[in-house]
Formats: C-alpha cells, sequence, structure tokens
C-alpha cells in the first residue's frame, strides 16, 4: 500500500476552496509601508481573488486536492 502525501498546511492555510472548485487566496503588499499607498490602492487590497490558472494545478497539489 502506497503512503499517503502530506497536504502542505501552509497553503492549507493561505487558500480557500470555492463552490466551483477555484482557489480563493489574499492580495499581497498590504502588512507594512502602507502611509505611501494611496486609500484607494489599500482598499483594493482588501478584496481576495481568485488564483490564476497557471497556479491553480501546483497549489491543488500541495492541498491535496
Amino acid at each position: 500500500m502506497a503512503n499517503k502525501m502530506k497536504s502542505h498546511r501552509g497553503a492549507c492555510k493561505r487558500f480557500k476552496k470555492t463552490g466551483s472548485g477555484k482557489l480563493k487566496r489574499n492580495k499581497a503588499y498590504k502588512s507594512h509601508i502602507l502611509t505611501k499607498k494611496s486609500q484607494k490602492r489599500k482598499r483594493g487590497l482588501r478584496k481576495a481573488t481568485t488564483l490564476t490558472s497557471a497556479d491553480l494545478k501546483r497549489i491543488k497539489r500541495s492541498m491535496g486536492q
């Protein structure tokens, strides 16, 4: 019997699966040096977005899906 792959716990904490099977992620550049960033830019960074198709297969595999 083959051993199971362990899921990457860091990836599991960063990505959420949507109903249609896509992966949701938060945007980067929102943690520090916020004074020079415009309010509009920071507001846009709050919203979650979906993972691109280029990364989807790789991240799903590391999450064990």
